[in-house]
Order: C-alpha cells, then sequence, then structure tokens
C-alpha cells in the first residue's frame, strides 16, 4: 500500500506558481491533481513574499477552488513564507526583498478576512522589532507561526516561543553563507526545545549530516520533513526564471541561483524526501512520522 504524504510547503508544481499574480483556479486544481497524486495526500499551498495584491487574490482563488471542489480536507488552508521575514542578504534568500514588510497586525488581518481565514502556517523573523506583537496575533486568529527566513539569535527564538510560535521553517536554509561558528540561526534553532524544526530533506538542501544532526539534536518527534517544492518541480534539467531568479536545475536535482549562491527551493515532492531519509538509514516507522504524523500534529489534525 502506497504512503500518503503530508506537505507543509509547497511553492508550486509542473510549472504552476501559487505566488504568480496571474495564477488561474484552473491552474491551481490542475497543479493540486498532480501534487496528490505524487503521493501527497494533504499539503499546504505556499506563497513566498509577495506584493499586497498576490496575497489578496491569489489566497481567495486557492480557497474558492478547493472549497468548490472538495478539496478542504486534501488543502486545509495555505502557508505564508513572509511577508514579515529578514530582508537581508542570505536571510531573504531567493525572495524579492522589496516586498518584505514590516510586522503589520491590520495587513495580516486584511489578508485573513479577504481569504476566509485560509491561512493555516505563517514564517517570520523573529529578531525584526515588533515582530513579538505579530506571532501572538496570528497565534490567538488560530494561525501556527514559523520561524525563518531569519537572523534570529538565542534569545529572540525564545521570545518568538513564549509569543506563541511553534514551528522553525526549513532550519538550515533561509540563512547565510557564511554564520557565526557558535552564535548562529542553526545552533540556536536546535537547542529551543519549544519549537520543532521542519527540514527540506531532499539531499541538496542539507548535507546528510547536518539532517542527523537535527534529528538528533530534536528527536523524531518534533522534525517535520517538507519538500519546498519549486514551480520547477517535476520539470527536467535546465534553465528557469524562478522569482526573479535566474535559476538552473542540475541533472541531480540541484535547484540554484549560481548568482546569489543560493537555493531556489527544491525539484522533489516529499515521498522523494522520505526515500532520501531511507537511504541514509532512517526506519519506516520514523520516516512516517517526519512526514505524515508530525506534520499533521502541527496543524492539529490527527488523521488525514
Amino acid at each position: 500500500m502506497s504512503k500518503s504524504y503530508v506537505d507543509l510547503q509547497i511553492n508550486g508544481y509542473m510549472g504552476v506558481d501559487f505566488s504568480d499574480p496571474a495564477l488561474t483556479e484552473d491552474q491551481f486544481l490542475t497543479t493540486a491533481d498532480h501534487i496528490l497524486k505524487s503521493g501527497t495526500s494533504l499539503f499546504l499551498p505556499t506563497i513566498v513574499t509577495s506584493s499586497k495584491e498576490v496575497y489578496l487574490r491569489n489566497l481567495g482563488i486557492m480557497y474558492h477552488a478547493a472549497e468548490s471542489h472538495g478539496l478542504l480536507k486534501n488543502i486545509p488552508g495555505t502557508h505564508l513564507e513572509g511577508p514579515f521575514i529578514s530582508p537581508k542578504p542570505g536571510a531573504v534568500g531567493a525572495h524579492r526583498p522589496e516586498f518584505v514588510r514590516e510586522p503589520d497586525c491590520a495587513f495580516f488581518d486584511e489578508i485573513l478576512e479577504r481569504s476566509n481565514n485560509y491561512v493555516t502556517i505563517l514564517t517570520v523573523a523573529p529578531e525584526v522589532p515588533g515582530m513579538d506583537e505579530l506571532i501572538a496575533h496570528a497565534v490567538s486568529k488560530g494561525v501556527v507561526v514559523s520561524c525563518g527566513h531569519q537572523l534570529a539569535g538565542a534569545e529572540d527564538l525564545e521570545r518568538a516561543a513564549k509569543a506563541g510560535a511553534k514551528l522553525l521553517t526549513h532550519l538550515g536554509n533561509g540563512c547565510p553563507n557564511l554564520i557565526d561558528r557558535h552564535n548562529n540561526m542553526i545552533w540556536a534553532g536546535m537547542a529551543c526545545d519549544d519549537l520543532t524544526a521542519m527540514i527540506i530533506a531532499d539531499g541538496h538542501h542539507l548535507p546528510k549530516e547536518l539532517v542527523r544532526c537535527i534529528i538528533r539534536c530534536k528527536g523524531v518527534d518534533r522534525v517535520i520533513v517538507t519538500s519546498d517544492a519549486a514551480p520547477i518541480a517535476g520539470f527536467p534539467p535546465g534553465r528557469y526564471n524562478c522569482w526573479n531568479n535566474d535559476a538552473i536545475l542540475e541533472p541531480n536535482g540541484r535547484f540554484h541561483n549560481p548568482v546569489k549562491g543560493c537555493l531556489v527551493g527544491s525539484s522533489v515532492c516529499v515521498r522523494q524526501c522520505a526515500e532520501f531519509l531511507a537511504r541514509i538509514g532512517y526506519s519506516e516507522e520514523d520516516i512516517d512520522k517526519m512526514t505524515i504524523t508530525n506534520p499533521l500534529k502541527a496543524i492539529g489534525r490527527s488523521a488525514l
């Protein structure tokens, strides 16, 4: 019997970008069908840091498509990876810094109201002044807050957890290539017991040694595997423009911007992440926890 995986971060698939200002309902439904057929039975379409117009437009399109076609069980909400992240090089990653926003509860409320509360996870950079208030506000609205695309230290993450944050977005990624060897967001994230770590286990975003270290540090029950699939996932190797990045998809599946020196999302689905974890020695039971049980628990679901 094939597995039914859960993915809390999919940016797009088979050429469709959930952050595209021209996204249509038909495109969304076609892409959802591809994702569900890939073995992912529940997923959160993710909007990267974008203009206000994209948030207000695309969230409404996705909610209406899922609601009208009986897909809310499979697509219960979205993941907003931004716009309240760090605009600084490295931390901003492949996101467009011109769309990064300071913490703004009123703007967040407008997004929720216009989308019928179709937001499940919000990724923020907790070191940004005023972010604690936004975290607490989002949590009060029933949204799960995750920390990522950040330059956060241990005290920043502790404050975020105290304000109600529960997760870390792709720990080990969305940060500068050069960091302090002791005081950095990766060590701080691994050490913060109150935050569950989401990781991209595609074999490119993190070396297998770091995957093992994060899982040993957090424990299997506090790790969630996401694909962070880019819109080119499912496509052959080549050159693609994604989120204003001229990026290369290598034959081995690595998708990156050679100028920025950063990855631009992944080219895989969670099933392939599970296969990678199996290759580096994890048991079926542990993989099921990280790809099914733990992500369901994080969004308040007990079963598919």
